[in-house]
């Protein structure tokens, strides 16, 4: 595996050491890699020729920068483990090369972005779409891949992706669970021993047949912040916090 901090270098390997025909495969990741993300890169070895990983802190998609501050940090480990799955090209981009115009220029989405993840993060989704079209025409790939549990976030890039005439097929990848049905997220380890044994009830709540109402009301009582339980097409959308961090959700009905 080759790593790249500079993007000039890895333009220059995309353009020469990659065959025209070649079909490259994308995980765009923020690090911390656990399970969820190792699955998305065993679809992308299976199913392309050449798998590239990028890892960035994305500033610009926190609304809270605490969040941003304690966001995990675990690149070395986060590496090898890429290595041991076959990643042939890891990009660790810093600040500066993602934006060296300072976050002037933005992409931006006028409805499902403002709802809900959008109605309690103001300016999120713009980040989020801003870094992932820089990234996606950085690496230029035939797939990328991304996992359901941010499942409103997949939706928007998959509409981006369309709006723009981009050729690059956006590869939905089913959510991840540990034993006890929470969804894995690189911010489950920011949980502490009390609050990780307290998340179990979101997920468990979520699949349950109660009203969204009713679902709020009782990880309220068990002190969950609730942002929203919402129900949209066949998917129950929620967001909580507990022990200070920040969780989001999604499941079939």
């Amino acid at each position: 595996m080759k790593t790249f901090d500079d993007l000039d270098s890895w333009s220059e390997v995309r353009r020469t050491a990659i065959a025209p025909g070649a079909r490259v495969g994308f995980v765009p990741t923020m690090g911390a890699l656990h399970a969820g993300h190792a699955s998305l890169l065993e679809r992308a070895r299976r199913e392309c020729d050449v798998v590239v990983l990028s890892i960035f802190i994305n500033p610009t998609q926190f609304d809270n920068r605490e969040d941003l501050t304690g966001y995990p940090r675990t690149p070395g480990a986060d590496l090898a483990w890429a290595e041991k799955l076959g990643v042939d090209y890891a990009i660790l981009p810093d600040e500066s090369r993602i934006y060296p115009d300072g976050y002037r220029y933005q992409i931006g989405e006028k409805e499902l972005s403002r709802e809900l993840c959008g109605a309690h993060r103001p300016g999120h989704f713009d980040g989020v779409l801003t870094v992932v079209m820089k990234l996606l025409n950085i690496v230029r790939p035939h797939r990328a891949y991304f996992g359901e549990k941010d499942a409103q976030q997949l939706e928007l890039v998959q509409g981006m992706v369309a709006a723009f005439f981009m050729d690059i097929e956006i590869v939905s990848c089913p959510t991840l669970r540990e034993e006890d049905g929470l969804a894995m997220s690189s911010r489950n380890a920011r949980l502490s021993p009390e609050a990780r044994r307290a998340a179990r009830l979101f997920p468990e709540l979520l699949l349950s047949a109660l009203p969204g109402g009713e679902v709020a009301r009782r990880l309220e009582e068990k002190g969950f912040k609730v942002d929203y339980i919402a129900d949209r097409g066949d998917r129950r959308y929620g967001a909580v916090h507990i022990g200070g961090v920040r969780l989001i959700d999604n499941v079939r009905r």
